[in-house]
């Protein structure tokens, strides 16, 4: 074969789990727009495309958004993630403002559903008179992260075999049609799309996500494997909540096997906020009312998943105050956000707490509390440090690294400390509690916070209420530091 102008040169703007951060996606509209100049007097080929899980909770307005911040960059397709499926009976809702494919060929939609007729396995796209097959995927452990809802009864997801098998399938009857450049929108996570490259044909480039893992450049054995035929692949992933894109290069020879590969990552923290955008998302947002005001603040975890987050400790307080209970959990993953120096209003906590999940009053005795700290603990060597650590108010703890809770304090009213024995916590001792409904339902695994019969009180409302409760009632600005509550070694 030689280079005698039948290559095809193509450009990726790729993104992944943005958890419904709408302020990073109008600074990366901003982005989507430098891209799209950048190609506007060349020939390369260029797609726009979305491995999921940019929706998040059952916000309609959040997920409003979401949707529109794709149709304005231009996306063609995207993979149904697991949040997308969050607003489970309201998904009908959301629907007409999609104006991209939703794709995911591993999953069997009941006719009652409002996704029946609107999910696809693959599509094909023409850019320049070449043809594109791209392919969808749904997590397989979609309704681990998912609450007990119509989910489960009008979506089924294939077991892993059978999601490779229904991927090769979709390459196959592509590669029929004479398509021979096969993109796969996964949302299986990283080592799944590692087995994924090696086990199928006809796939070139895999555009992740559901891991949250940042893949910089081309590195063979890392995101650059062969598959069945020997042919490339590319694997990328560009992290989560908006904090980059991607944008991935190619050139493909006649046959659509890649020669030439660059992956590049942006941060959106880099662009600006597009202003036409914000004004939109403003007016999707509704009414905003300011709350209070932030005096000082520390910069943002870089995992919130595993990291002190005196962030988190400040809404666990608010919560536990405002409720007047003995602790207030919070799970690590419904945090999205960080506070800043300035008003607190209504869009910079939806920004911050984006999931809406209902609050708990549980009566949870001293061994379910030190199970439940125990499983977040075990995140630390879990994949993508899932399914996260618990913040508290009224506790104080320490763990290490190798996933171990090592010693628990309870913090009375008055401030007094009291050491609870994590080798042989108490049956007979309760505390009333706070937690959201998603675990206290015995989700992510936490059966041991599944008490039907200790609920004290289930809330109308979610942990933003609190937070805005607290902020209200105080003339003075507040500091949010770290008190060292939690100790991580």
């Amino acid at each position: 074969m030689t280079d005698s102008g039948l290559r095809v040169h193509t450009s990726i703007f790729y993104i992944n789990d943005y958890h419904g951060k709408s302020i990073n996606m109008e600074r990366t509209i901003t982005a989507s727009k430098a891209f799209d100049n950048f190609h506007k007097n060349d020939n390369t080929d260029t797609l726009k495309l979305s491995s999921g899980d940019i929706m998040l909770g059952e916000d309609f307005n959040t997920n409003k958004i979401a949707a529109t911040f794709q149709n304005i960059i231009g996306i063609n397709a995207s993979a149904m993630g697991n949040h997308e499926y969050d607003m489970q009976e309201k998904m009908g809702s959301i629907l007409p403002f999609v104006k991209y494919n939703l794709l995911s060929s591993n999953i069997k939609i009941q006719k009652q559903s409002p996704l029946n007729n609107k999910v696809k396995s693959y599509i094909t796209e023409e850019k320049n008179g070449h043809k594109y097959g791209i392919i969808g995927t749904t997590p397989v452990d979609l309704f681990v992260h998912s609450k007990q809802g119509v989910i489960q009864k009008d979506i089924k997801v294939d077991n892993v075999k059978d999601t490779i098998n229904n991927i090769q399938k979709a390459s196959d009857e592509l590669q029929k049609q004479g398509v021979n450049k096969i993109i796969l929108l996964s949302h299986l996570g990283n080592n799944a799309d590692k087995i994924l490259a090696r086990h199928t044909r006809g796939i070139d480039v895999i555009l992740g996500g559901h891991s949250h893992e940042l893949i910089f450049d081309v590195k063979e054995g890392e995101n650059l494997f062969y598959n069945k035929d020997g042919e490339p692949v590319i694997i990328t992933q560009a992290g989560r909540d908006g904090k980059n894109f991607g944008i991935l290069n190619l050139e493909f020879d006649e046959n659509g096997i890649i020669r030439k590969v660059q992956n590049n990552i942006g941060h959106s923290k880099d662009f600006h906020r597009d202003m036409s955008a914000k004004y939109i998302f403003d007016k999707m947002f509704g009414s905003r009312e300011i709350y209070g005001k932030i005096k000082s603040a520390p910069p943002a975890p870089n995992n919130y998943l595993i990291e002190a987050n005196p962030h988190a400790y400040f809404i666990t307080d608010c919560i536990k105050k405002d409720l007047d209970v003995d602790i207030a959990l919070l799970p690590s993953a419904n945090i999205r956000g960080f506070f800043e120096v300035g008003n607190v209003d209504t869009r910079i906590l939806s920004d911050i707490l984006p999931f809406k999940n209902k609050l708990y009053k549980v009566n949870y005795s001293e061994k379910e509390i030190v199970e439940g700290l125990k499983a977040g603990a075990k995140s630390f060597k879990n994949i993508a440090n899932k399914p996260g650590i618990f913040y508290a108010s009224g506790l104080e703890y320490t763990m290490n690294r190798n996933g171990e809770l090592l010693s628990l304090k309870f913090i009375d009213k008055n401030g007094k400390a009291t050491t609870i024995d994590i080798n042989n916590p108490r049956e007979d001792k309760f505390y009333t509690t706070i937690l959201n409904d998603y675990c206290a339902l015995g989700n992510d695994k936490f059966t041991m916070f599944n008490q039907p019969d200790r609920i004290l009180e289930k809330y109308s409302f979610d942990a933003t209420k609190c937070v805005e409760n607290i902020l209200k009632s105080s003339k003075e600005a507040f500091e949010i530091k770290d008190d060292g509550r939690i100790l991580i070694i």
